[in-house]
């Protein structure tokens, strides 16, 4: 038993490291999914059809960042707990406004929170099941 546990706790901690984590209060996912896979498996286990734009690689234009920042903020757009965001200057982190926060995101990409999705609904920034459930009705 005490064996059985070890390796248990080894292979937990060999999932943890890959970044796999326990996912609790999303029904109908598999509970080891990725934590930055969650919101594309949420959609195809409600059976919602969307597409993914990696802004990431493919780049993002500044009117779609300020339509969006238009509808919930620049602020809840702007990732600030990202590195990329930290490894900034102090002087270009502060005197943030919407019109700078747009050029930072269109020039650094991974500093948009991720995921955003639009649809017909609201839209949302960041991943929350119930959310997502709410505005899509499911």
């Amino acid at each position: 038993n005490a064996r059985l546990l070890s390796s248990l706790r080894a292979f937990y901690a060999w999932l943890l490291r890959r970044g796999v984590r326990h996912v609790t209060g999303t029904a109908g996912l598999d509970p080891l999914v990725p934590p930055r896979d969650l919101p594309r498996a949420w959609l195809e286990s409600h059976g919602v059809a969307h597409d993914f734009h990696d802004y990431k690689a493919k780049g993002i234009d500044a009117a779609t960042l300020k339509a969006w920042a238009g509808k919930v903020g620049w602020e809840k757009l702007l990732n600030r707990s990202g590195t990329t965001f930290r490894k900034l200057p102090a002087a270009e982190r502060e005197g943030i406004d919407a019109d700078r926060a747009v050029a930072l995101m269109v020039a650094q990409p991974s500093m948009i929170k991720r995921p955003v999705l639009e649809g017909a609904g609201p839209l949302l920034v960041g991943f929350k099941a119930d959310a997502y459930a709410a505005a899509l009705g499911q």
